[in-house]
């Protein structure tokens, strides 16, 4: 008779346990989407307003060490400034990965010609470092859409 109540004690602690797992699973989630929307806004501002050494720290290191930016392309870089971010809601791949579509405005600062065109982001989510990343690179302010 006293392994009954011992088996039931432990059947009660391993579902009391199973429950709590069960009720953190959506906030673990959340705080994936948590640190996804901050991650978004925090690169927007940094393209609006911040050097594109800064927006290239979200950049995927692995991405960065394949595609390292040529003093050509920084060069390039300086002769814009970022005047608009219209971004539109990520789009869940899976766990791990999201699309998002931004259309970026930028101005040439030595002839004043604005122009706009589309950035099509992709965005991996690094379990390790429990961070989003830029896997598809910087804008490419030489395209003409």
């Amino acid at each position: 008779m006293n392994a009954r109540p011992c088996s039931r004690r432990w059947l009660a602690i391993a579902l009391s346990t199973l429950a709590l797992l069960l009720a953190a699973m959506p906030v673990m989630a959340k705080s994936r989407e948590k640190i996804l929307t901050e991650t978004l806004r925090t690169y927007a501002a940094t393209i609006r307003w911040g050097t594109i050494e800064q927006a290239e720290s979200f950049v995927d290191p692995a991405y960065r060490a394949a595609h390292p930016l040529s003093q050509l392309e920084l060069d390039r870089y300086k002769q814009v400034r970022f005047t608009n971010y219209n971004d539109s809601a990520p789009v869940p791949v899976n766990d791990d990965e999201v699309n998002q579509t931004v259309e970026i405005g930028i101005v040439n600062v030595h002839t004043q010609e604005a122009r706009s065109f589309i950035d099509r982001q992709v965005w991996k989510y690094d379990r390790k470092a429990k961070l989003w990343l830029l896997s598809s690179g910087l804008p490419d302010i030489t395209r003409k859409d």
